[in-house]
């Protein structure tokens, strides 16, 4: 278990799910976990409901204890956020940033001392213990510090550390991901309709079917390709699937989408930077 007291600033989605997955797996209890953010109460008395952590919208009182703070605001907020904190901060505080697209250089420049930061970026698949979360270090952090971060994001999911130069390709796969598969799912289930099937039985179906594909891919050193391929029959119902796909380059239009994502984790690195 964590001996440290734990700020989150920001009450988010992803906040819920690295909290959520840090208690059900004991590795913090409530009261080691202290919330704000920047006026929703709302949303504060809720997660404090929810999980019996600290909530409060003075942000001195939450950071000015805290031995690792995790800045989990929308990334668009993150100049204000940190400037709101900035004088409560320390050197011997461990930042731990789960916001796309925004550097270590740039958080160290925003906090005005050289506090250890590690840039993470797991996702929402957290609440349930699923999330595949990368992790790369900034400057200052030493081997331990690096430890106590992996260690929380391994009680959520796998963790892996990679260079932070990747990881604005990698937040396009592992951040953003999710949403697309969601977005698939959305598309299967949208026919159950359209073929007069029992729409509680059909999505139970597809969920047994997707987690079975997920499974047979990890079990097997078989290509995606080869797996599909060994589903078609000449003229049967899986190639005329297929040949839909194939003719309006479904495949592409993936590939782009996971593109887009990643030019724009750089485009806000940018951003920030030019209106610093």
């Amino acid at each position: 278990m964590i001996k440290q007291k734990v700020a989150f600033l920001g009450a988010g989605s992803m906040a819920e799910a690295i909290i959520s997955g840090l208690l059900s797996n004991k590795k913090l209890t409530p009261e080691q976990i202290y919330v704000t953010n920047r006026q929703n109460k709302a949303r504060l008395s809720e997660l404090k409901e929810l999980y019996g952590v600290h909530v409060n919208t003075n942000h001195e009182q939450i950071v000015k204890s805290a031995d690792i703070i995790i800045l989990a605001m929308k990334p668009a907020g993150v100049k204000e956020a940190v400037a709101s904190i900035r004088s409560f901060t320390s050197e011997n505080q461990l930042f731990i940033s789960v916001l796309a697209g925004i550097t270590t250089e740039y958080l160290s420049y925003l906090l005005g001392h050289n506090a250890p930061i590690i840039r993470t970026m797991p996702n929402t698949s957290a609440s349930v213990g699923s999330s595949a979360t990368v992790i790369s270090p900034g400057a200052y952090v030493h081997d331990a510090q690096l430890q106590i971060a992996a260690s929380m994001f391994e009680s959520i999911g796998i963790v892996k550390h990679v260079k932070e130069t990747d990881l604005d390709s990698l937040t396009a796969i592992v951040g953003s991901g999710p949403a697309y598969m969601y977005y698939l799912f959305e598309a299967m289930t949208n026919t159950l309709k359209e073929l007069e099937l029992d729409e509680q039985l059909g999505e139970e179906l597809l969920l047994e079917m997707m987690q079975g594909s997920i499974n047979l891919l990890k079990a097997t050193s078989d290509s995606p390709r080869t797996l599909y391929e060994s589903v078609r029959s000449p003229g049967g119902t899986t190639e005329a699937g297929l040949q839909v796909l194939a003719n309006d380059d479904v495949q592409r239009t993936i590939s782009t989408c996971i593109l887009r994502a990643a030019a724009r984790s750089k485009e806000i690195t940018k951003e920030k930077i030019n209106n610093t």
